[in-house]
């Protein structure tokens, strides 16, 4: 089944002497629940901001500084850690650390564990703006880089100096997410190009008022997040929603359906696999006014045209232009929901459907579970219980690989 990327996986997390070293903390923690095991490496200067016992109490591992270096517990301590690592992020990286790496300088447990690694190389810099911005650790940056290692961020914002500027580390979660993705890039999907569609399109009545539905997008999302850790290349069409797309994802914002149809078409030629998970709207007004629509004027009746069916479109693609394309549908029902998904899956040329029931309060639209129906072309269906829409993801994704395998 598809699965973290993170798990079973050795990550060696070095924590260098910035105030940051507190985010590195809980990174360690969310590593540790997603399965991975985390060795954490503190410089001296870290080791003043927070404990190795921390870690240590969040990983279940013990947590290295220096003076193991030297110690007798292990032989060559840092060729073991080096060996043993999936990947090393750096984090926080301070601006220190970051010269040591860019110039081969070995004297601490982290630099010499980071000359004899082979693993990804991950920095996350964590320092004052003017810091950052010197020419000479800009430099170095650009060394890293030009090496391979994976520079992720850092952002704007406050810093430990009072000032505002470009020099804070990124929040655990997103160093999560980052690890998450470079990790998957060899899974079984690894080359596919997956176009997945979420959210809810939104049809213009005024500057102010829309028609639109109570789709949220996650279950487009967490389709998204699965194929990637499937290793997947995705590219995510979304309605306005206020989710935060997974790293890694090429992210097509849109609002319509008309600006749906625009992008998909855009896409679908470089597409291995289709997903349209969005709640598209049917029907749209057939006239926008320029002006917001004053209560006074007594709005008795909507004048609504049908909008473009962009599955049915994608089903006559695939079969007059690109027989190969996997195409997967989403039938959200209230009623008479296997038989109306039956009839979308032949009319609209699907290699699968996924029938969900939106007169749920527990699953379908605008929450965190759902209850779904995978039917084949075979006549073959296969019912997912209630879960988490993460998990339903997982095993939407786990099909779709096994179809393309056939």
């Amino acid at each position: 089944m598809t699965e973290n990327p993170l798990k079973n996986k050795h990550i060696l997390l070095a924590v260098s002497g910035s105030i940051a070293a507190y985010k590195a903390v809980e990174l360690a923690s969310q590593l540790t629940k997603a399965g991975a095991l985390v060795d954490v490496i503190l410089t001296q200067a870290a080791e003043k901001l927070v404990s190795a016992l921390t870690f240590r109490s969040v990983t279940g591992r013990k947590a290295f500084t220096d003076s193991d270096l030297w110690g007798n517990e292990e032989h060559v301590v840092h060729i073991t850690l080096a060996r043993r690592a999936d990947i090393m992020m750096v984090a926080p990286a301070s601006a220190n650390s970051m010269a040591k790496l860019a110039h081969g300088i070995g004297d601490n447990l982290l630099s010499v564990t980071a000359l004899a690694a082979t693993c990804p190389l991950v920095v996350a810099p964590a320092m004052d703006a003017g810091m950052f911005n010197h020419p000479a650790t800009q430099a170095n940056l650009k060394i890293l880089q030009e090496r391979g290692a994976t520079i992720v961020g850092p952002a704007e914002g406050h810093l430990a100096s009072g000032l505002k500027g470009k020099g804070r580390m990124l929040e655990a979660a997103e160093l999560y997410a980052h690890l998450r993705y470079i990790l998957s890039r060899s899974n079984e999907l690894a080359g596919k190009k997956f176009l997945i569609s979420a959210g809810g399109t939104q049809e213009a009545l005024d500057p102010v008022r829309f028609l639109g539905n109570h789709s949220s997008g996650k279950q487009g999302f967490a389709l998204a997040q699965a194929a990637l850790d499937a290793g997947a290349e995705v590219t995510l069409i979304s309605a306005p929603t206020s989710l935060t797309p997974p790293v890694g994802a090429n992210l097509i914002p849109v609002v319509s359906a008309e600006d749906m149809l625009m992008q998909v078409t855009n896409h679908v030629d470089q597409a291995d696999v289709v997903i349209m998970a969005a709640a598209v709207a049917d029907f749209r007004p057939a006239t926008s006014s320029a002006q917001k629509i004053k209560k006074e004027s007594k709005l008795k009746e909507l004048d609504l045209e049908p909008t473009t069916d962009i599955l049915k479109a994608l089903g006559e693609y695939k079969k007059s232009k690109k027989p190969s394309l996997l195409l997967v549908g989403f039938a959200a029902e209230s009623e008479h929901l296997l038989e109306n998904a039956s009839k979308k899956l032949e009319g609209k040329n699907l290699n699968l459907i996924i029938a969900n029931d939106i007169s749920r309060s527990d699953a379908g639209f605008a929450v965190d579970t759902n209850e779904v129906t995978m039917l084949f072309r075979d006549g073959k269906q296969l019912k997912i219980p209630k879960q988490n829409k993460e998990v339903i993801s997982q095993k939407i994704i786990d099909t779709i690989i096994n179809l393309l395998r056939d």
